[in-house]
């Protein structure tokens, strides 16, 4: 009976550790396929319905767990969901508390790769929504997929908080 049960435990840890880490990666695999369709949809669109579609909170490059956001390769943010009063900033001098230029880290990936994923500390969505001054707030890790638009000095960049 004992080792049924040790057995059965096991089981059971080992399908909830497999179903962390096939979610993890359906995350990373949606953070990839949004921005590969948005590099696509500005393609085929044009600029202008692009930046129009990314910034619409409801829009097709937002998801239950990630969203995309527009960069160009200088590091000025130009389209974002939630972000709207940040769009036209030059955003190379955004570190993280730990000092890493993480803007600058994009633009390093994309000029250098094309694609790749990054790592810094941001403050969570539920973290930003508190009163608190930025300075102030609690930071968790943060990674991001990095994408380049083909054929432009653009990136779309979506991420997700580890």
């Amino acid at each position: 009976m004992k080792k049924a049960a040790g057995i059965a435990l096991a089981v059971t840890v080992s399908v909830l550790l497999a179903a962390g880490v096939m979610a993890e990666s359906t995350v990373e695999d949606e953070c990839v396929a949004l921005c590969k369709e948005a590099a696509k949809f500005m393609n085929e669109k044009g600029f202008y319905p692009t930046v129009f579609e990314i910034n619409k909170k409801n829009g097709k490059f937002v998801s239950k767990n990630t969203y995309v956001f527009l960069v160009d390769l200088e590091g000025h943010l130009l389209a974002h969901p939630f972000n709207p009063q940040y769009i036209g900033m030059d955003m190379t001098g955004n570190k993280d508390p730990n000092g890493k230029l993480f803007v600058q880290d994009y633009i390093t990936v994309a000029k250098s790769k094309g694609e790749g994923w990054t790592e810094y500390m941001y403050p969570t969505p539920e973290e930003l929504k508190k009163p608190t001054p930025f300075k102030e707030k609690k930071y968790s890790k943060k990674i991001s997929y990095v994408y380049r638009v083909p054929g432009k000095d653009l990136m779309v960049i979506a991420g997700f908080f580890d």
